[in-house]
């Protein structure tokens, strides 16, 4: 037991010694002298600033860049009741062609005696400038409804940009390749590659392109309408209520005609389709009575001469 004790105990120093000759081995230098880290902060000049930093070391990828602006999509509608539509949307065009804007689409519908004039113009403005073609356009005449909706895209800008660019460095190196390549297998492929890449990355660049210019500029339909049509007022005396009434009876005699009129073809053809089913029934049943009439007739002669035949 107690040999048992000492050899533990010798193993237990041996242990402590191995582990303590390993820490100071890997703490210190060839030279003697001890390592010190390397964080990447300046060490203290002699004179208690700071040193200067390395250029080389430091570049410009290793700082920090403050985050990029937002990038928000702004789509709205605009309703106004103005006097005269059509002459407003020229005013619009105006409004629009002022702040550098561009008119996508537009209609006007003249106004009639049962149809209420309007125009519809779907433009787009910088969005620097929204909110003041905004107000300008408000100014137009009574403003009905007004929605406005903006979606923030800055994520999906940001993967797109980043897809751009780790696609346009593989375009590249695959254009290095080429370069360099002697093999016919090595070309063909080579090719085939850079055409599959050059593909995915111009379908990114247009895809970027339309979310850019989503960005910088905002989408407004504006709807013009011009004063409601009011109804035509009703009798409000004897004779105007005559009148009114010999007019819905001249109406309602007029649809009556109408409806006659789109009947009658159909009322003839109905006429002689009936008379040629009421003659093909006639004669048949003229042809029944006809056999039915003769066989009863011939019978009672043929029984008359076998009497006559029995009395001889």
């Amino acid at each position: 037991m107690t040999r048992r004790r000492a050899i533990l105990a010798v193993s237990a120093a041996l242990s402590v010694l191995l582990l303590s000759g390993c820490s100071f081995g890997s703490s210190g230098t060839d030279s003697g002298e001890v390592a010190q880290p390397d964080i990447g902060v300046e060490a203290p000049a002699d004179d208690g600033g700071v040193a200067p930093r390395d250029e080389e070391q430091f570049g410009e990828d290793r700082l920090i860049e403050a985050p990029d602006e937002r990038s928000v999509v702004t789509t709205g509608w605009l309703a106004v009741t103005v006097d005269d539509p059509v002459e407003s949307a020229e005013e619009v065009a105006g409004i629009v062609d002022r702040a550098d804007g561009r008119i996508e689409s537009r209609s006007e519908t003249p106004g009639t005696d049962t149809q209420q004039a309007r125009a519809t113009l779907v433009v787009r403005i910088p969005a620097q400038d929204f909110d003041d073609v905004l107000t300008d356009l408000r100014e137009l005449g009574e403003v009905d409804s007004v929605q406005l909706d903006a979606s923030d895209v800055t994520q999906q800008r940001q993967d797109l940009d980043a897809r751009i660019d780790a696609l346009q460095a593989s375009v590249d190196r695959l254009l290095a390749l080429l370069a360099e390549a002697d093999d016919t297998a090595d070309l063909i492929a080579i090719e085939s590659e850079l055409t599959t890449r050059q593909a995915e990355l111009d379908s990114l660049t247009a895809q970027r392109d339309w979310l850019v210019d989503q960005v910088d500029y905002s989408t407004l339909t504006v709807e013009l309408l011009s004063e409601g049509i009011a109804p035509d007022a009703g009798p409000d005396d004897f004779w105007s209520g005559v009148a009114a009434g010999w007019d819905a009876l001249v109406g309602f005699a007029s649809a009556l005609l109408v409806i006659a009129g789109v009947l009658l073809p159909w009322l003839a053809a109905a006429l002689v389709l009936g008379g040629i089913v009421t003659g093909i029934v006639l004669l048949a049943v003229q042809a029944r009575r006809r056999g039915h009439g003769g066989q009863p007739h011939g019978g009672a002669g043929s029984g008359d001469r076998e009497r006559a035949g029995d009395r001889a």
